[in-house]
This record gives structure tokens, sequence and C-alpha cells, in this order.
């Protein structure tokens, strides 16, 4: 009686060890076979059901129910099931500028979509797929207070206007006179890139001028892969910075002026790269 008991003993201690103690629940269970009733189940989804943990699930942020496919196989088949994510991922691409065309593959997951749509949001590195699928609203991003003779030099180079290099004090207001948006009496002017490289406006834009144009996106890298400069070109003008907006939307600006891709969210097909890159 004695010997089993120290063996009792130093087995419950390896156990300790290993942090696999046994409640006494579990050793009830183990003794008297009642793990497969109602009263030895632990996991919630046994206990309560597919369909009350899918309920429970529907009130939980999409990270949430993310890390619940991680629990186990049972909380994956309630966490990644399509009805659950179908209405989160609606709600995801609510109020989007632009719905990226990465969504449309066929992954045969809802979460799979989700989870792709949501690294194509974070996507800073636009590619010509990005320039050519949207229209683009043009504006000067200079001030007033900034329109000293080198900013004025550099829009007589930018638009290479001979009337315009003529009267460089008259520039500011010259310009501002041709834009709408800037006294409000019109829309923002448009512009577009095509997938040839070639670079366009609407037709009799003033300030357009009807010169040919040509676009490029530099990106150059430094060790491991890392980006160090990524902007577009336009002719030889000065670069432009791409941002990402939380909408999902484009900005292409330089201290001269920007561009912002017009919301296109319900165009048939989505906009962007299949594939994208990061």
């Amino acid at each position: 009686m004695a010997e089993r008991r120290r063996k009792r003993a130093a087995e419950e201690w390896e156990r300790r060890k290993r942090g696999r103690r046994r409640t006494p629940r579990r050793r009830a269970e183990g003794e008297h076979g009642r793990s497969g009733t109602a009263e030895g189940r632990s996991d919630p989804v046994e206990v309560l059901g597919e369909g009350v943990m899918e309920r429970v699930m529907e009130l939980l942020d999409a990270r949430s129910v993310a890390r619940c496919t991680a629990v186990s196989r049972a909380w994956r088949g309630v966490a990644a099931d399509d009805r659950l994510w179908a209405p989160k991922c609606a709600e995801l691409m609510a109020g989007k500028a632009h719905i990226p065309r990465s969504t449309l593959i066929r992954t045969g997951s809802k979460l799979a979509t989700y989870s792709m749509a949501i690294m194509d949001g974070k996507r800073s590195r636009i590619t010509k797929e990005d320039l050519c699928d949207h229209a683009w609203e043009y504006r000067f991003t200079i001030s007033d207070g900034a329109w000293d003779h080198d900013n004025c030099q550099r829009l007589s180079s930018f638009f290479r206007c001979c009337s315009f290099s003529n009267a460089l004090r008259a520039a500011p207001e010259y310009w501002k006179n041709l834009d709408p948006s800037w006294k409000h009496t019109g829309p923002p002017m448009r512009r577009y890139f095509h997938p040839d490289g070639y670079h366009s406006a609407d037709p009799h834009d003033a300030v357009w001028g009807g010169h040919e144009c040509t676009y490029t996106v530099i990106t150059s890298f430094v060790g491991n892969g890392q980006i160090r400069e990524h902007y577009v070109r336009i002719n030889r003008w000065p670069p432009l910075k791409v941002s990402r907006k939380e909408d999902w939307s484009w900005e292409l600006s330089n201290h001269l002026y920007r561009y912002n891709s017009i919301a296109d969210a319900e165009k048939k097909g989505c906009t962007g790269p299949l594939f994208p890159v990061w």
C-alpha cells in the first residue's frame, strides 16, 4: 500500500514538472469513464454546439475571429466558415475608394479574401495597373506665400509655356484662374495614365496645354530587398511621392502639385494588380 502511494506521488510530481497536472475532475472522469458525457466536456464548441458558437463569433471583430481559427480544429471549423466572413468582407469594403482585384481570386475562403484585402489596402507600392485603372484629380499645392522666383522658374520649366515665363510675377493668379477647383467654380482637373506609358488630360484643359507626357514608376532597393525610393515621375518634372489613405485611395504629390485617385469601388472587375507586390 505504501509502495503504491509512493508511486502515485512520483507520477504526480512528474506531471507537475511537465505542466500537465491532472485536475480532480479529469481524474474522476478517468476513473469513472465519464469523459464522453456533457458533464466532463470543457470545450465551448462541444458544450454549446457550433450554431451557438457561430452566433457568438458574429459579435466579435474580425481580428478576434481570426485568432479563434488557431485554437483547435473544431474552433477553426466554426471561425473560418464563409457564412461568418461574408458579412465581414462586405463591412470591410464598405466606403472604400477602390476594391483590390486580388479579392477576385478564387481561394475558396472568405477568410482568405478578407486577409488579402487587408494586405492590399496597406500596400504603398504603386504599380502601372493602379495608375491606369483610376482617373485622377489634379490640383496645385503651392500656397500664395510660396510663390517665390525659384518656384515660378520651376513651374515655367514644368509647363514649358512661353507666355508663362513672360509673366512670372502674375503666375499664381494666372494658374488659379485656369484651375476651377481653386475658386470652387467647378470640379478639379483630371489626369489619366495609359498602359503604353502615355499621360493625358481632358480635352480643352487650359493648364494641360496639349503637350506630350510620359510617366515612369521608379523603385530602388537596398540590402535585404528593402525599398529605398519609390515614386512616379512624369517627363523630367519633380518626382511624385506615393502615399495611401485610410479609404485605400492613392495620392501622388510633390511641392508643386498632387494627384488623387477618384473613387471607383463599383468598377466591374475591381482595380489594381491581380498579384500585387509589397
